[in-house]
């Protein structure tokens, strides 16, 4: 078996211990051994066995990233686990960005535009995004639309670019995923998404709804083919 362990940048690591686990029967029962340095250069080896404790489990967890510290959810968020950060926008107004030579032309660049209400979806250092067709909270089996936006795929994943990504985890991290998204250009259509059912496509739509103080147009939407649940659990 290979095992291949990621760390990011150079550093030097050093065993400290071992988590060995014991079963007998039915139960089972987990213990902690130091390592203890062989004289004369020798490989280490491991100590006498000692009782877990809370704290030790608690840092073991923050180390290994899966230890959630205790937050005050906003009502925005859906879904807040180690590995998941999932919440949802009202509809509302933005500026958006469209690239030099993405063909949107300065018509288009920095213009305020109404966006329909979103759920945004952060895990493993990705971006996907959704649409609602309610202003509203949605729940587990609300069908999402496609999110109308360039630089999105079918999936609603998001192709980072030059975007920037927060530093923050947690729900901090929050307006900073918004902010790097919308304030990133907009360059290219990601996949064979169909953005919008707007006669003419994307582009067209842009041009109609560009400086508008109406909501966005939701029958323009497209079907994600995939409910709140399933967008929340697709990997």
């Amino acid at each position: 078996m290979e095992v291949t362990v990621a760390v990011g940048g150079s550093k030097n690591l050093v065993l400290t211990g071992a988590v060995l686990v014991y079963r007998g029967g039915h139960e089972a029962f987990a213990v902690w051994h130091a390592a203890q340095a062989a004289p004369k250069g020798g490989a280490p080896y491991l100590g006498e066995a000692e009782p877990l404790t809370l704290e030790f489990l608690r840092e073991l967890s923050t180390g290994l990233g899966v230890y959630v510290a205790p937050e005050i959810l906003p009502a925005c968020v859906l879904v807040r686990t180690s590995e998941l950060l999932v919440w949802w926008t009202p509809a509302q107004h933005r500026i958006l960005f469209f690239g030099r030579h993405s063909g949107a032309g300065d018509e288009l660049n920095g213009k305020r535009y109404p966006v329909p209400p979103l759920v945004f979806k952060v895990a493993g250092g990705s971006l996907s995004i959704r649409a609602l067709d309610k202003s509203e909270r949605p729940g587990s089996n609300t069908k999402l639309k496609t999110a109308p936006f360039w630089n999105c795929n079918d999936s609603g994943e998001v192709c980072l670019g030059t975007m920037r990504v927060p530093e923050t985890p947690g729900v901090e991290a929050i307006e900073g995923w918004e902010s790097g998204f919308f304030q990133s250009e907009f360059t290219h259509a990601y996949g064979a998404a169909r953005l919008t059912n707007f006669p003419g496509g994307y582009l067209p739509l842009c041009r109609r709804i560009a400086g508008s103080r109406k909501a966005f147009p939701l029958e323009f939407l497209t079907d994600a083919r995939e409910t709140l649940r399933e967008f929340v659990e697709r990997r």
